[in-house]
């Protein structure tokens, strides 16, 4: 009896679905991908309910004839492969051929499209792998097709789909990646009826800046490199403008986006001793190299490449981005204007400058007692130097139930005995603790103080941060901000907690919301909680301030007061307790 059967091609597509189109933003990837390979210079994504009713991608590219838009939906079909050679020359962004067959078996797809010398386009609608209908229509040059009820045929997959929140912020990665290295292409991107990015065809620190708020100009080295294995384009970010996660890290081959930690860890490097602890650099770097050099089809997504020359690579990409730091930190201390103090007349003519002159007491002896006569005479052996005052004995700590007199540890722990021995306390993550527990008592809500500004700062962002601040804007001002928008992306504050010593907003803010977002990654969580623990982690006094005695006590104090003193807010340990006879030894 046989027993292998070869699949039907509707099950051998939604078999392939699950490595191409695992949730919408696959589907959002590979639209934006055949879009940009038909040579279109303005994209439009237009998405509902986080792409699960709908994904629309709109290109004026060239379209395609009425026997093409019925092939493309056929697996394996590519305009790209010929031969197994041309694997390694791909210049252009899809090649497989199974990406619209993919997404045709798990969804109801309608493709409208137009070559620009024909009058009449075709319109096509497949349901399921199975073509409902194909017929001529009058639609714009170009292509536009619509996925719409993603997985209505796979409805197991559909349940694993997260929240909306989660799954759009999954599309806004994938519209990231593939806009910031094509700036020369102009893009939308509109979720459920509201534009949240209008990009224009320019530059990539235009681009940047359309993405991620124009304050990123300012933020920016520029960093190029020319060799005869690599070309190398791109920004990175000052280092003073570092960030505590890794979000902002962009890299890419031949206009695609890659990663690779060896590459990722290069460009690292290229910051030693430049940045804090647990502080990252943002980049956005593009290279060129020979595709024949490089092996993008281990992936099924193709992020993951192989390369020839890795270890030139590494060392080429560090060293430029070394350099440009080097450079441009340098350029921005020098001034090529004279100071005022500098702007010495000349000597006159015949003018001989006389020899410089010290002047000193003969007399003076640094061992006679002020008004005394006891130590006039001179010393001629140390013998007969009197004894200096010995010193206290130091007083051994007495074990207390609470904190005694504390010490700074390397400007990051909090040494202070404890009956149990000596406590060492995380400065930052105890203060996260005592803020987090301030903020989510309801109680103390009504009384959160606020400082107003002497200035009010305006801080910018993108179109998808600043949607998210909006939404958080009543919760931000119960616990003490004011906070108003002057635009769709700006945002002036004019108050702040009392809790947040001087700080720089933009960064501030950059990172609160880069901390919620994380936060809100997680299937199970609690808005009020997540926000809570991403102020109380901006808001936290830094590894490395100094505090003074007062401070020290005072935080120790509020921390064992706090019902979960000894873990912080995101579950990392507090408090380290050095045992006496740990101590002895």
């Amino acid at each position: 009896m046989d027993l292998i059967n070869i699949l039907p091609d509707n099950v051998a597509n939604q078999i392939a679905a699950g490595e191409v189109v695992d949730r919408p933003a696959g589907a959002v990837k590979e639209l934006l991908e055949n879009a940009m390979d038909a040579e279109a210079t303005q994209i439009d994504l237009v998405v509902k309910d986080a792409g699960r009713t709908l994904i629309q991608v709109i290109d004026n590219g060239k379209g395609m004839s009425d026997g093409d838009a019925r092939l493309c939906f056929e697996r394996h079909a590519t305009s790209k492969i010929h031969h197994a050679d041309d694997l390694f020359a791909i210049h252009t962004m899809g090649f497989r051929g199974e990406a619209l067959a993919s997404i045709a078996a798990i969804a109801q797809v309608e493709l409208r499209t137009r070559q620009h010398d024909n009058e009449l386009g075709s319109q096509v609608i497949i349901e399921g792998s199975h073509i409902v209908s194909q017929q001529p229509t009058a639609c714009p040059a170009g292509t536009s097709l619509a996925v719409k009820n993603l997985f209505f045929n796979v409805p197991a997959r559909r349940n694993f789909l997260k929240k909306d929140s989660v799954e759009l912020s999954h599309i806004e990665e994938v519209f990231r990646r593939i806009t910031l290295i094509h700036y020369d292409i102009g893009f939308t991107f509109s979720s459920n009826g509201k534009m949240l990015y209008d990009l224009k065809a320019g530059t990539l620190l235009q681009r940047i800046a359309g993405l991620y708020g124009n304050a990123y100009k300012e933020r920016m080295y520029s960093v190029e490199e020319q060799t005869d294995l690599v070309k190398i384009r791109g920004f990175v970010s000052r280092p003073e403008y570092s960030r505590r996660t890794r979000g902002e890290q962009y890299l890419f081959v031949n206009g695609r986006f890659i990663k690779h930690p060896a590459l990722s860890a290069a460009v690292e490097k290229a910051y030693a001793d430049l940045l804090p602890d647990h502080s990252y650099p943002s980049y956005f770097i593009g290279l060129q190299v020979d595709p024949s050099r490089i092996d993008v089809n281990i992936h099924p997504t193709k992020t993951e490449v192989k390369f020839v020359d890795e270890h030139a690579l590494f060392a080429i990409l560090r060293s430029a981005v070394k350099r440009a730091l080097g450079q441009f930190s340098l350029a921005t201390e020098l001034s090529f204007d004279t100071p005022e103090e500098f702007n010495i007349a000349p000597a006159p003519k015949g003018y001989v400058p006389q020899q410089p002159r010290i002047s000193y007491n003969p007399d003076y002896n640094p061992f006679r007692a002020s008004g005394t006569q006891s130590h006039q005479r001179k010393i001629e052996t140390f013998e007969e130097l009197e004894p200096l005052e010995k010193p206290a004995p130091i007083e051994k700590p007495q074990p207390v139930a609470a904190a005694g007199a504390c010490l700074q540890v390397q400007n990051r722990y909090i040494a202070t005995p404890l009956s149990s021995g000596l406590a060492l306390i995380d400065q930052q993550r105890a203060h996260e603790r005592v803020l987090y527990d301030k903020l989510t008592q309801s109680n103390n809500l009504a009384t959160t103080q606020s400082q107003t500004l002497l200035f009010p700062v305006n801080c910018s962002f993108s179109a998808a941060d600043a949607e998210m601040l909006s939404e958080l804007l009543p919760d931000l001002k119960e616990y003490g901000f004011e906070i108003a928008a002057l635009n769709q992306t700006t945002f002036v504050v004019t108050a702040t907690p009392t809790d947040l010593k001087e700080a720089d907003l933009q960064p501030f803010f950059d990172q609160m919301l880069a901390s919620y977002k994380s936060a809100t990654l997680q299937k199970y969580c609690n808005r009020t909680q997540s926000l809570c623990a991403s102020l109380a982690r901006q808001m936290a006094v830094k590894s490395g301030t100094v505090l003074s005695q007062e401070q020290m006590q005072q935080l120790v104090a509020d921390l064992f007061a706090c019902p979960m003193a000894d873990t912080s807010p995101s579950g990392k340990k507090i408090i380290t307790i050095v045992k006496p006879e740990e101590l002895l030894k």
